[in-house]
């Protein structure tokens, strides 16, 4: 049975202030060094058939924690437990022998994840043909690209579904086409049962393959729970930097609310209204309402742009804009203002559960001035009542002309 069991687990490198402080232990000499934890007492478990993104920024520790989890780097304490067949697909090229083609890496690496000689024989072929490099499988690999060096590791790590299987961000490096191709081939995995540890900065990735997501911020476990959530609360670490306003806030049905933001401008009212201006939470597929936003500016704002964006039920956008990109920003915004955005549009999404979250910044991303960054400002829900069944998360209705030749 897989699984995997981390606890307490810490990583620390040696930090010499001069070359030869590091000769001087070597000689018996007190120790001359400071040490750099990259980790600190991380702990999670994972059961079996769960799969559980991790996130954080560059420097958090994702990367060297996966690397203790599979062995190839020792932690200074802790332990780690683990269950079942593992397979990881790590740094890109990690293992890959330069001079030696992809055919005879391809052996090495099935190998080593336990698989004899003749069971490599029956699959290599199916190798070839999933990683799709042609002729290149066998010439050396120091010839490949960064993208031929993806579909090969990942067509070895996963030639035999493995019962946990390990994915660092490599799979960004490859083109649409085979990310495509990969993430049908994890998606398998899953329903037949494997476990999955996925690290990646895309949140539709995370949220679309993991049941749970683990946020890593200087060596630290500061967040294991809901992809959505933690998701949420990731951005809004990245929007604030070094400011201490990420406020979490528990909704009636149990879903985190994100908050961040200098509070110079906030959402005071927001709502879906119909055509004739009354505030509803349930819409028909492809009615066109009005996203009512109403904000007050505490202080003077010199550019003020409002944005929104509209999630389904797993945290995913279906759209989203803002008035940097429709050339309707306001500048010089006094304090004491009251302004409403009237945001109309129809409704083309498929059947479900939708949220709104809204963004006050002054250029078209909030990692610049983050006025306030609000998830789960508003829920509504969409039904059809009037259209054809259809399927999928948009409405896009066709026009379907029949001819015979």
């Amino acid at each position: 049975m897989s699984y995997l069991r981390i606890q307490n687990i810490g990583k620390a490198y040696k930090r010499y202030h001069k070359r030869w402080h590091r000769m001087a232990e070597w000689l018996g000499m007190k120790p001359r060094h400071e040490l750099r934890w990259v980790l600190k007492n991380i702990s999670f478990d994972v059961v079996p058939g769960e799969a559980v993104g991790i996130i954080g920024v560059n420097g958090a520790g994702k990367s060297t924690l996966l690397k203790i989890i599979t062995g190839t780097t020792k932690s200074s304490n802790g332990t780690v437990e683990t269950g079942g067949r593992i397979s990881a697909l790590l740094e890109l090229g990690m293992g890959f022998h330069p001079e030696f083609t992809g055919r005879q890496n391809a052996y090495m690496g099935a190998q080593i994840q336990g698989l004899k000689i003749s069971e490599v024989d029956n699959i290599i072929e199916k190798i070839k043909e999933f990683s799709e490099i042609g002729d290149y499988f066998d010439q050396p690999v120091r010839t490949y690209s960064s993208g031929m060096q993806v579909r090969l590791a990942f067509s070895v790590a996963t030639c035999v579904r493995p019962q946990i299987l390990i994915v660092d961000e490599a799979l960004s490096v490859g083109d649409a086409y085979f990310q495509h191709k990969s993430f049908n081939r994890i998606r398998e995995f899953r329903t037949e049962g494997t476990t999955l540890l996925f690290v990646s900065h895309d949140r539709n990735a995370i949220q679309s393959l993991c049941d749970r997501a683990i946020l890593l911020e200087h060596g630290f476990l500061i967040k294991d729970g809901n992809p959505e959530e933690v998701m949420d609360y990731y951005n809004a670490i990245i929007a604030e930097k070094e400011n201490a306003t990420v406020k979490v806030k528990r909704l009636e049905d149990g879903r985190a609310q994100t908050v961040s933001g200098t509070g110079k401008a906030v959402v005071s009212n927001i709502a879906i209204l119909d055509q004739s201006g009354n505030r509803v939470e349930v819409v028909d597929v492809g009615q066109v309402v009005t996203l009512h936003i109403e904000v007050i500016v505490h202080t003077w704002i010199k550019r003020l742009i409002c944005g929104y964006g509209i999630k389904d039920r797993l945290g995913q956008v279906m759209y989203g804009t803002n008035t940097d990109l429709k050339k309707q920003e306001l500048l010089n915004v006094p304090g004491g203002s009251h302004i409403i955005f009237d945001i109309v549009f129809p409704v083309n999404l498929g059947v479900g559960s939708y949220s709104v979250q809204t963004a006050l910044c002054s250029t078209d991303t909030h990692l610049v001035d983050n006025y306030e960054w609000r998830d789960l400002a508003l829920v509504f829900n969409v039904v059809n009542i009037s259209k054809t069944h259809f399927a999928g998360c948009v409405w896009i209705d066709p026009e379907i002309r029949i001819s015979s030749l």
